[in-house]
């Protein structure tokens, strides 16, 4: 049967347009449908523009470590409009660079909502299109809880367009969203209050990195309350919002944030008129090749629910591409080891099994441990210390997990995320010459174990 397209993939965000691009690169014939805005959740409402605020609420602390190096300042003024504003024209062009990359691969980019109305066919603004292969990157979407005034709350898709820096900010929930945003609009001047339901956040990371940045985040005096939910939320007269707690403490603020959780974006995609089935938890299931129950329908990206990470949709995108159109060139994707990093005051830097994980999967473990106070504050009274921890298999000296809580996290950790790619051992690492100045030659220069 003659197809309009050899590929079809609804979403234009990160693993869409990688996936689009190089099966057009190896000579398919691919459109690409996008209802929203091209680039997806990291480009307009996630990490770019996130990464964005965090280095403006970042410079609060570049202004106060100034006196110590002899710099007298005026006291500084932020304006938040400025701020977004130059955000807006940065994520435009973003945009632009997005639909080039697409139109200049030979895509065909249909700019509308697509629903799939077969296994092989699909309707965008009433058109319908035939494909041999349908991808579906539609990737997530935050959520907030059923409770009464949800509709107060605004997520991290409402927070980059905020007109005005709210005064007083509740942050809900215990991931990595939340604890990022708690320190943005902390750092920018807000008032704010971080609630999570548990004992402490960012549940799955290591537990001496949890504890640390705890630690550190109450320095910055950022208001945690842990064990804490919120019941309901009510408007008063003056504008404000009070937010009434599970065990009936009541907290007013300007504005209330959810980071609880997000959900694979599905709606009126048309699954029902395919053999496309989902998960226990709600995400499109699929086999190791990203295939569907439905043969000529592939899934990718936080649409699956696996590690939803916009560098590992990248990869799936091209696994898929590779698999379907050069198949000489294909190669699974890697799940394991993969560098993350926490953009928090102080940023988070991980790679590879937490302490909890390594001993859960059986290894003998060693802990190397080093917290210290960065050079950089010495001429300031700045008390921030930084976290860095190796985990060790003290039968192979494998290094199995890499962790790190400090300025430069996550610039540190892409380096050590290819060490542990390659399978370094505790020697190796022991053996490298440390970069002396800094704080990166801790992590070859920790030589006695702490338990």
């Amino acid at each position: 049967m003659a197809y309009d397209f050899d590929l079809f993939v609804i979403g234009a965000g990160s693993g869409g347009v990688r996936a689009a691009r190089f099966a057009a690169g190896f000579g398919a014939k691919v459109a690409v449908a996008e209802s929203r805005y091209l680039g997806g959740t990291c480009v307009n409402v996630g990490c770019v523009p996130k990464k964005l605020l965090v280095y403006g609420a970042h410079v609060a602390d570049e202004l106060e470590q100034a006196a110590g190096f002899g710099w007298t300042l005026e006291e500084g003024h932020f304006d938040w409009g400025t701020l977004i504003a130059n955000k807006n024209r940065e994520i435009e062009r973003l945009n632009g660079i997005y639909r080039n990359l697409l139109v200049n691969s030979g895509v065909t980019l249909l700019q509308g909502h697509a629903r799939l109305t077969g296994a092989n066919e699909v309707e965008v603004d009433g058109q319908r299109y035939s494909a041999e292969h349908i991808l579906i990157a539609t990737g997530g979407w935050p959520q907030v809880p059923d409770i009464p005034g949800k509709e107060l709350a605004i997520t991290s898709n409402e927070a980059f367009y905020l007109k005005d820096l709210p005064r007083r900010v509740l942050v809900v929930g215990g991931g990595y969203i939340a604890v990022e945003f708690a320190g943005i609009f902390q750092g920018l001047g807000a008032d704010t209050t971080l609630l999570y339901r548990g004992d402490l956040f960012l549940r799955g990371f290591d537990g001496s990195v949890r504890t640390h940045l705890k630690e550190e985040l109450e320095k910055r005096g950022l208001d945690l309350q842990f064990n804490a939910d919120i019941q309901r939320i009510d408007k008063l007269d003056d504008g404000s919002l009070k937010a009434t707690l599970k065990d009936g403490r009541e907290l007013l603020a300007d504005c209330v944030f959810y980071a609880t959780g997000r959900r694979p974006m599905l709606d009126n995609l048309g699954l029902e008129n395919t053999g496309v089935e989902l998960d226990a938890r709600g995400y499109i299931r699929v086999d190791e090749q990203y295939q569907t129950t439905a043969p000529s329908i592939l899934a990718i990206g936080d649409v699956i629910g696996r590690v939803q990470l916009t560098p590992v949709a990248l990869a799936e995108g091209m696994a898929v591409a590779r698999r379907l159109f050069k198949p000489e060139q294909y190669r699974p994707v890697d799940y394991q080891n993969i560098p993350t990093a926490v953009f928090s005051q102080p940023p988070i830097g991980t790679v590879g099994l937490t302490e909890e994980q390594a001993l859960e999967a059986g290894h003998k473990v060693q802990v190397f441990e080093s917290r210290f106070r960065a050079m950089k504050l010495t001429l300031t009274d700045i008390q921030e210390k930084t976290l860095m921890k190796l985990v060790v298999d003290a039968e192979t000296d494998k290094v199995l997990g890499c962790h790190m809580v400090g300025p430069d996290a996550g610039e540190i950790i892409q380096g050590l995320g290819i060490a542990l790619k390659a399978g370094a051992t505790k020697q190796q690492f022991d053996e490298t010459i440390g970069v002396h100045p800094t704080a990166a030659e801790e992590f070859v220069t920790m030589r006695t174990a702490t338990r």
